[in-house]
């Protein structure tokens, strides 16, 4: 769709004026934990302080049919026969300070542990280290179990013996003194209305009062915008144990999004929390999705050639990829700056030096009808082909299928849809997007840019190549019309640097947004917003005339900066200017003249703030002032 200035301009105020965003599912990744307003919790494992109360809470129960929160949560039974007193668990979260409280309520008639792993009752948790640098930031484990493993100290499992402390802030083996610093990070008392380790007599339940300390883990929940605390649960149950019952004996875990406490596993729970919410606050501020993917209804369908020449291409929000470019990393939504991370494989025997710093990629993405449209733009100088997967040029791109679940966790099944440049040059599928495309349920095309061999010799700079996925989302899972809306995405760019004999200079990068692989932690928690419209953008200038060809900004939305992307064919004059809404002109960059070739122009927050602006992109002859081009599109800055 091409269209001038005015034509955008009003198309923009009607989009203006239509409907609000519609209506998303629940996310079942967040949980609020208000603020105490200053009430002081006692950790005694009773909950009679008046805050509990006014605590938000969430059930966590074994059901098979049951879920309980996609993408990651699941069960699985680790002995035994499936479970007749089923785990039933009620969690309710606190703030005062900088200390996060839980208390939870857990249904249980059968209550104790054993020497043997995966025999016990207790509560698998972890909180990702933000005080850590390492991206993805890893994974800080508090198990509070009756486990206690057959070692010397080992004392014997009896019913006075307690749960055990294992994990970050413990010392091994579990029912070892606690040093005072690891009592402060972390602490519980539990309170058991039963005999635990003893079947003569019927157990009712056990709750347990515990307190996580924010501050070592690198979390401030007391600034003004709060944090967003990264924690898993899985609660494991054992029965009939004490004598074993082998008619009635049943082990099984449950978890909520991540069955693990020292790994990241499919996904994570969001505990939000901020000053301003408190127990006296009222309702709870609504939290949206990580990205919204946006509608290209009114734009012609990509031609699929791996060129992103296309109008839609032009006007599609994107996010950036680069090794080594932790500012870059910050800058992505919700926690993708600690989810979000780099890594570099031995390549000949050693990991050489990163030559090619600039080189990056630009991941583009919009929906039309029931198509996830996914273009990748990537800045490379060696553009190869090598069979070790840890040396391709290409892309992994990991969806969730909406109507399928592992066979052995029931989390919702995560694929991976791998491509990498191919010998000749074209798309190379791999791993499940193969079978996808069998399927017609995904297109795929890859395009070099000019002046580009596909080689292992490094001898003379490419410059990179683009690529185009089509994933119809009815193939995986998602019903006609989308369903709820939601994605789960994650994206990890492969890049490979061969210099012909050179091998110590030879090296790889692998570089993610959000999740590496498919059964890692985490993917973004996007939505397919069909109230969010693209704009066609002019690429071709007035009268046809080829001289300048306008590729969209990016990122779009943004927050702090943009950049606009343009090519001129021959030598002109150029000015940028950007107006508001109401057709105001709020910038004007006067940009002198220019040779042929490709340019980016940076662009600010606007002053006037969050909003849609427009702007143009004007040619004119250096000797007349003579208007030879112009070409305009659309951006949206977010508060």
């Amino acid at each position: 769709m091409k269209t001038g200035l005015l034509g955008v301009l009003v198309l923009c105020i009607a989009l203006g004026l239509a409907a609000p965003a519609a209506a998303q599912a629940p996310r079942q990744d967040v949980i609020w934990a208000r603020t105490t307003d200053g009430a002081a919790i006692t950790l005694d494992g009773r909950f009679n302080e008046p805050a509990w109360a006014l605590a938000e809470s969430v059930t966590i129960k074994f059901a098979i049919g049951f879920d309980n929160g996609i993408p990651g949560s699941g069960w699985k039974t680790e002995g035994g026969s499936l479970p007749t007193d089923k785990t039933n668990c009620t969690l309710k979260f606190l703030v005062a300070g900088n200390r996060l409280y839980m208390a939870a309520t857990l249904r249980d008639s059968s209550l104790g542990g054993s020497r043997d792993f995966n025999r016990f009752d207790g509560l698998l948790m972890g909180l990702k280290d933000h005080s850590d640098p390492n991206r993805p930031a890893p994974v800080g484990e508090y198990f509070y179990s009756w486990w206690y493993p057959d070692t010397v100290a080992m004392p014997t499992i009896g019913p006075s013996t307690p749960p055990g402390f294992i994990g970050k802030w413990a010392t091994w083996p579990p029912g070892t003194a606690r040093t005072p610093t690891q009592v402060d990070a972390w602490d519980a008392v539990s309170v058991i209305k039963g005999v635990p380790n003893s079947d003569t007599g019927v157990d009712t339940s056990w709750s347990v009062e515990m307190m996580f300390n924010l501050t070592p883990m690198g979390y401030d929940v007391t600034k003004p915008a709060g944090d967003e605390v990264e924690w898993n649960l899985s609660i494991y149950d054992l029965d009939w144990f004490w004598p074993l019952n082998v008619f009635r004996m049943s082990a099984n875990r449950t978890w909520w999004q991540s069955p693990w406490g020292n790994t990241a596993w499919y996904h994570e729970v969001k505990i939000q929390s901020r000053p301003s919410v408190t127990i006296h606050s009222g309702a709870l501020p609504s939290v949206g999705p990580e990205y919204r993917v946006p509608n290209a209804q009114n734009l012609a369908d990509p031609v699929m050639d791996g060129l992103l020449t296309e109008s839609a291409w032009g006007a599609a929000p994107s996010f950036k990829i680069q090794y080594g470019n932790s500012d870059l990393r910050n800058g992505y939504q919700g926690v993708g700056p600690w989810r979000s991370g780099q890594y570099q494989p031995t390549v000949n025997g050693g990991q050489a030096a990163i030559a090619d710093t600039g080189a990056n990629a630009v991941v583009k993405y919009f929906f039309k009808a029931d198509t996830l449209y996914l273009g990748f733009d990537v800045t490379d100088q060696v553009v190869q082909y090598v069979p070790d997967v840890d040396r391709w040029d290409g892309f992994i791109v990991t969806v969730n299928d909406r109507g399928r679940r592992g066979a052995l966790d029931h989390n919702l099944l995560g694929l991976r849809l791998t491509f990498q440049v191919g010998p000749t040059g074209l798309a190379l599928a791999q791993d499940s997007l193969p079978n996808l495309i069998a399927r017609n349920g995904a297109k795929l095309a890859l395009a070099l840019k000019p002046l580009t061999t596909v080689d292992t010799t490094g001898a003379t700079p490419d410059q990179g190549y683009t690529a185009e996925l089509a994933i119809d989302l009815t193939k995986i899972g998602y019903p006609a019309g989308r369903g709820d809306g939601t994605l789960f995405l994650g994206v990890d760019w492969l890049n490979g640097e061969s210099y012909g004999g050179d091998f110590i200079s030879s090296y790889a990068t692998r570089t993610w947004w959000f999740r590496q692989y498919e059964n890692e932690c985490c993917p973004t928690w996007g939505y397919f917003d069909p109230s969010i419209l693209l704009v066609g953008v002019d690429q071709g200038g007035t009268a046809g005339s080829g001289r300048l060809a306008l590729f969209g900004n990016s990122p779009n939305p943004f927050r702090r900066s943009t950049s606009i992307r343009y090519r001129l064919a021959s030598a002109g004059q150029v000015t940028v200017e950007v107006f508001d809404i109401a057709g105001r002109r709020v910038s004007t960059r006067l940009l002198g003249v220019q040779k042929a070739g490709s340019y980016s122009v940076p662009f600010e927050r606007a002053p006037e703030g969050a909003g849609v602006y427009m702007y143009r992109v004007r040619v004119t002859d250096p000797g007349t002032g003579a208007l030879l081009s112009s070409a305009s599109g659309k951006m949206t800055l977010l508060r």
